[in-house]
C-alpha cells in the first residue's frame, strides 16, 4: 500500500512539476539528474515513513508494556529492517515517475506550464 500512495504521489509531483523539470532540461540537467532528484525525492518520502512507523510502533510497544508491567523491548532489528524496507519501497515505486520526468524534452515541459 505505501508503494501505491508513493507513486501516487510522485506521478502528481511530474505533473506539477513539468516546468521546473523543463526549466533544469534547458539548463543542461541530464536524463540521469532528473531521474536521480525523482529517485532520491521518493526514497526519502519512504524511509520517513519507515522511521515514522518504527516511532508509532515502539511508542505503542512502550504504551502495552507500561500498562502489563513489561519490559520494554524494540528488536534491534527493527531499527534497521524498518529504514531498509521503506528505501526500497521508495526506490521501486519511484521508478515509473522518474522515468517519466527524465523522458520528458524540454520543449515539451516548459510549454506545459
Amino acid at each position: 500500500m505505501g508503494a501505491i500512495g508513493i507513486a501516487n504521489i510522485m506521478v502528481i509531483s511530474v505533473l506539477e512539476r513539468r516546468g521546473e523539470i523543463g526549466l533544469r532540461r534547458a539548463l543542461g540537467a541530464t536524463r540521469r539528474h532528473i531521474t536521480v532528484q525523482f529517485l532520491s525525492e521518493s526514497a526519502l518520502l519512504a524511509v520517513l515513513g519507515g522511521i515514522a512507523g518504527l516511532l508509532l510502533g515502539a511508542l505503542a510497544t512502550l504504551i502495552y508494556a507500561l500498562a502489563q508491567g513489561q519490559p520494554w523491548v524494540v528488536p534491534t532489528y527493527a531499527l534497521i529492517a524498518a529504514p531498509a524496507a521503506g528505501l526500497l519501497i521508495g526506490m521501486v515505486a519511484g521508478l515509473y515517475p522518474a522515468s517519466k520526468a527524465a523522458r520528458l524534452s524540454p520543449t515539451e515541459a516548459l510549454r506545459a506550464t
